[in-house]
């Protein structure tokens, strides 16, 4: 039997984070067309959490992106977009965590390519001292310390996304099963 992780931000406060991010959003948008793209498959819960408090024209677009196996960074891919036509409409690209920064510039300036109207861009989380390239967030859900996260759709091996909170993975859990040391948090399998 495997021992309880040490919560770092809990299921209610996901959920009213997530109602407060919502209130922001919406006015910004006061009834235009809306497209958001979450990337998968960390920002999943938070997708679903997120477009259920927004009113108004929405479609929902799925973008896979990775550059993670265990805790090893790798070379990012893109995998197909499921999203359909972003010219011309606003665009909200959402993320479950931003880390070194890498993948999010990517993607950013991928959607970029594809002339929306407007493009903003919004986290779950945020690691404080992690970020390696410029890239912002228009909207931050938590600033978290340099720890390695799994929960509310963050994973580590495909494992713990059906957390309702997010937790530490204690450094030993990791390091005993991979004998690799993290260097970026393994949110996007």
């Amino acid at each position: 039997m495997s021992r309880p992780l040490p919560v770092l931000i809990t299921a209610d406060q996901i959920e009213r984070r997530v109602g407060e991010l919502a209130a922001q959003i919406a006015p910004l948008y006061r009834g235009e067309p809306l497209t958001i793209v979450g990337i998968l498959t960390g920002s999943l819960m938070f997708l679903a959490d997120l477009v259920r408090r927004l009113d108004g024209p929405l479609r929902i677009g799925l973008i896979q992106a990775s550059s993670y196996h265990g805790t090893q960074s790798g070379t990012l891919t893109v995998g197909r977009e499921i999203q359909g036509d972003v010219r011309g409409r606003h665009v909200l690209l959402l993320d479950d965590i931003l880390d070194t920064g890498q993948t999010l510039r990517h993607l950013v300036e991928h959607m970029r390519q594809l002339e929306p109207r407007s493009l903003r861009v919004a986290v779950l989380l945020r690691k404080q001292g992690k970020q390696r390239v410029e890239v912002s967030a228009d909207f931050v859900g938590f600033e978290i310390p340099d720890e390695f996260v799994v929960g509310y759709g963050l994973d580590y091996n495909d494992e713990y996304r059906y957390l309702p909170h997010v937790a530490v993975l204690p450094r030993e859990m990791y390091s005993e099963r991979s004998g690799m040391e993290p260097h970026a948090n393994p949110a996007r399998h």
